[in-house]
């Protein structure tokens, strides 16, 4: 199937027909970056939101020089929560360092579970280990989801010092918490997550065994490189 020409995609985009403009939308995963973002900008206030949460969504994918500024004034200005945390998601999708000043804004401020749930798993995916402080304040927020965002990002950001913090976990009650901390400390090559590693391979929930039998192997790997 071929990919319609620029012009008819822009064309499609203004329909007053929402499914035709998804179809442009999602036309435009072929286009070159510089081509696609000035097309996703044209729908980036549209009345639904599904085709707006598809617009930011995909600014996290077709990266230009633009896509930053735009993707912190949704994350920063939005009334709509979820096109905010899709804003968070697009930018740790980006993996652009400066985010990191406004995701932590987003995790510390937005009054939303789900946008503060977003920024986290973006502070992990930029890998900057000035998240640091705030990934470890996110180990005490309310929410379990949060709690395993957090768990992922330390794992992420490669952060040693961080495993007396998560190891709490390693008898928590929801099995996806144990997962998390399996797979975190995977990344984190201490005597203590190999102990810790050793322990959930005995987990009775077998994805937490699994996971962490694959980061113990993983832990042999870095030790043999070195």
């Amino acid at each position: 199937m071929t990919t319609p020409s620029l012009e008819v995609i822009s064309s499609q985009l203004e329909s007053t027909n929402l499914r035709d403009r998804m179809v442009a939308l999602a036309s435009l995963r072929d286009v070159p970056s510089e081509d696609a973002v000035p097309l996703i900008k044209k729908v980036l206030n549209d009345e639904s939101i599904q085709l707006r949460s598809m617009a930011v969504f995909a600014l996290g994918i077709k990266q230009t020089a633009e896509c930053y500024p735009i993707l912190i004034k949704i994350l920063e200005t939005d009334p709509d929560y979820g096109i905010r945390a899709d804003a968070a998601g697009a930018l740790g999708y980006l993996g652009d360092n400066r985010a990191l000043e406004a995701l932590s804004r987003a995790f510390y401020e937005d009054t939303d579970w789900l946008v503060r749930f977003s920024a986290a798993v973006a502070l992990g995916n930029i890998k900057d280990t000035r998240a640091y402080d705030i990934l470890i304040q996110a180990l005490d927020s309310q929410e379990v989801v949060i709690q395993q965002a957090a768990i992922s990002a330390l794992g992420e950001i490669k952060s040693i010092e961080s495993v007396d913090h998560i190891l709490r976990f390693a008898q928590a009650e929801d099995w996806l918490v144990r997962q998390r901390l399996a797979e975190a400390l995977g990344s984190l090559p201490t005597p203590k997550s190999v102990s810790a590693l050793k322990y959930l391979e005995k987990d009775s929930h077998p994805h937490v065994a699994e996971a962490a039998s694959i980061s113990l192997k993983r832990l042999e790997e870095i030790e043999n490189q070195n």
